[in-house]
């Protein structure tokens, strides 16, 4: 449901409301049989406690702006710069390199400081990672997204494992398994949501920021009949030799840098989107207690 609701204009189709039915029937039943078992499969009581509960929320939050930064970014070197494999791998690159610093001194970092406000930081810093791109241009490229990118490395770098660690801390033996399962799984289906959820919107934005555009290259200003005679005239000069042909290819041309400019817009919101979505992470981080032992050694 959630890899083709998009695709398939969501409650539109009749396939996706199928799905849906089933998600909602399955899920249902899930969680009625597990609060009910006597030896439940997963211990879904857990998320009742502070750090477990908050911890889970940040985390499936987390799984959102982790995952769809992931899927955002490609998708727009690739649409708007039009990046190939290797130029977008080089350009993601950086958001994975300064982990691989970071990481190892985490647990050192847990030691010495609360790690809640290691938390805090982590999330602040991936937020304004995201925020960094709200005011994207068709220049906006693999230059501009390295600062971003590298600022998102640290962030992630720092919010990772301390808040595993926190959330799980005092979770007793028979429960690790449990804690450990809910923990990961609610990272991943945030990610699915969240992928679901940024291809909507981008979507949406996407129109409405078109609908908004259109208007001001309507025939009937002065500019834009300017613009399409000067186009018309360099497709002339330029291999086309029909008249009509020529004033076809300059709308078309003007008609796709609106849309250029307009998904370039609708990015910008959709970074917006999940600087927002850190920011309730945020939130959810300062609710956490702090543990009465945290094994730093052990968060992973």
């Amino acid at each position: 449901m959630l890899e083709e609701g998009n695709k398939d204009d969501w409650f539109g189709s009749d396939f996706i409301v199928r799905l849906s039915v089933i998600a909602a029937v399955a899920l249902s039943l899930f969680i009625w049989i597990e609060l009910t078992s006597v030896r439940p499969l997963l211990n879904l009581r857990l998320l009742l406690r502070r750090n477990f509960g908050f911890g889970v929320l940040a985390n499936f939050l987390m799984g959102v702006a982790l995952y769809g930064s992931v899927f955002i970014l490609p998708e727009y070197l690739a649409r708007i710069q039009g990046y190939n494999a290797e130029q977008i791998g080089m350009v993601l690159a950086w958001t994975g390199l300064p982990q691989l610093l970071l990481i190892p001194l985490v647990p050192r970092l847990m030691k010495r400081l609360d790690a809640r406000l290691i938390i805090a930081v982590g999330f602040a810093l991936f937020a304004s990672s995201n925020f960094f791109n709200i005011y994207m241009t068709t220049d906006y490229a693999a230059d501009q997204l390295l600062l971003p990118n590298i600022i998102r490395a640290v962030g992630q770098a720092l919010a990772f494992a301390p808040l595993s660690a926190v959330a799980t801390a005092g979770i007793e033996k028979e429960n690790a398994g449990s804690a450990s399962a809910l923990f990961n799984m609610m990272r991943n289906l945030g990610g699915a949501m969240g992928i679901a959820m940024l291809q909507t919107f981008l979507t949406k934005r996407e129109q409405f920021h078109s609908n908004v555009l259109t208007p001001s290259v309507s025939l009937f200003t002065e500019a834009t009949r300017a613009r399409i005679a000067e186009l018309t005239r360099y497709f002339l000069s330029h291999g086309v030799s029909d008249q009509g042909t020529a004033l076809h290819k300059a709308i078309v041309a003007i008609g796709n840098v609106v849309r250029k400019l307009a998904f370039v817009m609708a990015f910008s919101d959709t970074f917006y989107l999940l600087g927002a979505v850190l920011i309730v992470a945020l939130i959810a981080t300062l609710l956490l207690k702090k543990p009465d032992h945290l094994d730093a050694g052990g968060a992973h």
